[in-house]
């Protein structure tokens, strides 16, 4: 007999499992023991500082409930995005009554034994957090930090048109401009092969103290504010807190309305080849902050309905139990015994209101490393090389020999594979990929001012946030797919704490043996800050570079190649792998092209190398080491080489590239550090190093700070910048070869005397320098027209 999921009986179901996923989560917060209150409440019971939040709990219960509802009637693939902060209870409680929890963790089992183990360990030491966190059944986004709600659910549902994000939004985070910017996300949901997002605003009208400023607005205004966003609201309200029945009818009407809009748009849009923009449903749900919880506070002030019910509503612990027959009441105003067998364990009419298997929001495989996910499948990137017979003779722009390398990997990747940015990517020269992929617009088309753009393009960047494309670029990683996100060097910081949560997320998904591989999020800085001379000190900021050294060594990989063949070595290791956020540094700009594509592998593989035909030292103790990390800080040692040789060929230089930046750190910090022994054949114990370096230069001191040989001296970015040419961008921070070639003989007594005229002769060029380009607006000819030759 087919289940009737709109009777009056089915509500009172649902309205049962809903009470009984907020006993879970009152529990949860308070509880160490006697979980089924089958004794009195002792101070033992009760944890000595409960932790956690109560305010959004019960209308996240509420929404899940119902959409354990509408899976069912529907049959859908649905799973849940918990957007308001520290609601660690809702997922936990959900996946508990559906069995799901104790399938994952058996030792939290389905009886008073599990229950107990339940409430204890969570926002407890040794336990779970308040968050919905990697070690949560269901969850790909934690909240930690607010504003990813929806664009994590963007990202997720794209190429994966039979899935439904149920995306709760919290009135709070609404606030923040992460969730603003979001809502144009409709504009780039293609309704015959990507899913759908379901956005459901929590409106319970408070944040920490202050009063949400949603919440304060009419349901007109609302209304209007959202079809002009292309979303179409239905709204519902709980208008008595002590009365359910309405609301139940009312969340289940606009549920129903919702997915039917949804299945409609993807049916007319896959049926007739529609590409045309729809307007997506939303829900806007407004109840009481810390609904079901106390009335008021012992001092007689209002809790449900006001901001005191945001975190811990009542002050009931080990050490305060005054007040512990109001914990009780309210536990029982649930009604336990209506969803609780004498043992402990869960009534089955209860379970069977959740889904089954995989239709279970906490046990669907998106959430746990993608539906079907595949490896990449990458051209060959040495078909791609710019053949290198003379180092530097051939000019060529990295980022656009890489976009042919990239257009082909989307050829072979039509369905998992993407890329990300906020309208950067012309700029970057990315141009074969989107002639490729073409950029995914679902607005009216606009030819010929609109460019590369088609309604199931691979490139998303036509919206202009940082936020944004890195929330979609999470949400599809998280999902099993790959991609990368490439934006100008100074403004990925934008997003710096996104990618923060992310290797938090890593991290602790990693530590869960049920949990399986997420591709590794590839970040791609360029347009950097030695080659913004047109956009200024405002565009100059080298700093992800050492945001991301502080990280987790094990989760983080840097990499700074320095021309193009290297940039193709490092993109094939980088988009092979796992577990891990890949930062690449590169140039978009005309550069000289130095290794061969075999010099380049070589280079990427072992993460450094030492330059042969750019050092003189083959066989011998070197004088003096420069070593290079990044596009033009090798440019720069390559030419200081040159001036050094040509005036002293006496002197042995030995020339070090570093690409794989992070394996100069000690292996008693990171793993993969290079040994002592290995550090020390490359950079010697005590001669001295001139390290050319593309960031801040605190960096790769700190790296040889616990190494044998401390005689260094960094050339990195110092905070000089302006409007200026590109090459005084070197000099004004000390990274040009006058400057690199004058201290490295300052660095050696020996050529104390005879190398003073030198050191005045390069004085000379960065003073010539100087009063050249304000006189002629461009760098001189001994720079633009230099060429490496060859070492005699």
């Amino acid at each position: 007999m087919a289940e009737d999921y709109d009777s009056k009986q089915y509500l009172e179901g649902v309205d049962t499992y809903w009470r009984a996923a907020n006993y879970l989560s009152v529990g949860q917060l308070y509880l160490r023991d006697n979980p089924l209150l089958n004794r009195d409440l002792t101070s033992d019971d009760v944890k000595i500082k409960p932790i956690g939040h109560w305010g959004t709990i019960v209308s996240q219960n509420f929404i899940y409930a119902h959409l354990n509802r509408v899976i069912k009637k529907y049959d859908l693939n649905m799973f849940y995005i918990e957007g308001s902060g520290h609601g660690g209870q809702v997922m936990v409680s959900n996946s508990y009554l559906d069995g799901s929890y104790s399938e994952i963790y058996p030792n939290i089992s389905q009886d008073e034994k599990g229950l107990q183990k339940l409430f204890k360990q969570f926002s407890f030491p040794g336990g779970v957090a308040s968050h919905a966190a990697p070690e949560t059944p269901g969850s790909i986004h934690e909240g930690g930090e607010l504003g990813y709600s929806l664009s994590h659910g963007t990202g997720a549902i794209l190429d994966n048109p039979d899935v439904i994000a149920a995306v709760e939004i919290g009135d709070g985070e609404s606030e923040t401009g992460p969730l603003a910017t979001s809502w144009f996300s409709d504009k780039f949901i293609n309704p015959i092969k990507d899913g759908a997002v379901l956005p459901i605003i929590n409106m319970n009208g408070f944040k920490i103290s202050n009063p949400t400023i949603l919440s304060r607005m009419s349901d007109e205004d609302l209304t209007s504010y959202f079809k002009g966003m292309g979303w179409d609201p239905e709204f519902v309200e709980v208008k008595n807190p002590d009365d359910h029945e309405p609301v139940h009818e009312d969340m289940a009407k606009a549920m129903d309305e919702a997915i039917k809009k949804i299945k409609a748009i993807q049916k007319n849009a896959r049926e007739n080849n529609d590409n045309s923009l729809p307007n997506w449903p939303m829900i806007i749900f407004r109840s009481p902050k810390g609904w079901t919880g106390p009335k008021e506070d012992f001092d007689g002030n209002p809790v449900e309905g006001s901001f005191r019910a945001h975190q811990v509503p009542l002050p009931i612990a080990s050490g305060a139990m005054e007040h512990a027959d109001q914990l009780v009441s309210w536990l029982k105003s649930y009604k336990p015994e209506d969803f609780f067998n004498a043992d402990g364990t869960i009534k089955q009419e209860v379970r069977d209101m959740a889904p089954k298997g995989e239709q279970r929001m906490a046990m669907n495989p998106i959430t746990n490393g993608g539906i079907k996910p595949e490896p990449l499948k990458l051209p060959d990137y040495k078909k791609y090389a710019i053949k290198v017979k003379t180092p530097g003779a051939i000019t060529a722009q990295d980022m656009i020999v890489w976009s042919d390398w990239v257009a082909d990997t989307m050829k072979l990747n039509p369905t998992n594979f993407r890329a990300f940015g906020p309208d950067e990517t012309k700029s970057n020269r990315l141009y074969s990929m989107l002639d490729t992929g073409k950029r995914q617009w679902e607005e009216p088309i606009k030819e010929p001012n609109d460019e590369n753009m088609a309604p199931q393009g691979r490139v998303i960047d036509s919206q202009l946030s940082e936020h944004q494309a890195e929330g979609w670029l999470e949400g599809y990683v998280l999902t099993g797919r790959h991609g990368f996100f490439a934006t100008y060097e100074s403004f990925g910081r934008v997003v710096d704490s996104m990618l923060t949560q992310h290797m938090k997320w890593l991290r602790k998904a990693s530590e869960q043996t049920w949990r399986k591989q997420y591709p590794s999020l590839n970040f791609v800085d360029t347009s950097t800050v030695f080659q913004q001379d047109h956009n200024g000190y405002t565009h100059q900021d080298p700093g992800m570079l050492t945001h991301l050294y502080e990280k987790k060594p094990e989760l983080i990989r840097e990499y700074l190649p320095g021309d193009a063949n290297t940039l193709l070595a490092v993109a094939d290791v980088a988009f092979r792998s796992y577990q891990t956020i890949n930062l690449l540094v590169t140039s978009k700009h005309p550069r000289p092209q130095w290794f061969s594509i075999d010099e380049a592998t070589n280079l990427v593989h072992n993460g450094l190398g030492y330059i042969d035909w750019a050092s003189t030292d083959q066989g011998q103790e070197p004088d003096v080491v420069f070593a290079a990390a990044g596009s033009e800080p090798t440019w720069e040692v390559f030419a200081a080489v040159s001036l050094l040789h040509d005036e002293f060929p006496e002197l042995k230089m030995r020339v070090i590239n570093v690409v794989d930046l992070l394996r100069l750190r000690s292996p008693k910090k990171d793993p993969r550090g290079l040994s002592d022994e290995e550090f020390d054949r490359y950079f010697t114990t005590d001669k001295p190093v001139i390290f050319a370096f593309h960031g801040y230069e605190d960096l790769v001191r700190d790296m040889f700070f616990d190494r044998h040989n401390h005689n260094l001296r960094v050339h990195g970015y110092r905070e000089n910048g302006d409007i200026t040419t590109p090459f005084d961008m070197r000099v004004l921070n000390e990274l040009d070869r006058y400057h690199l070639a004058k201290d490295a003989l300052l660095s050696m007594p020996e050529y104390a005397v005879k190398g003073a005229y030198f050191e005045q002769r390069m004085d000379d060029m960065v003073a010539k320098h100087t009063a050249y380009i304000r006189e002629n607006g461009t760098d001189m000819p001994e720079v633009t027209n230099w060429k490496w030759t060859p070492l005699k």
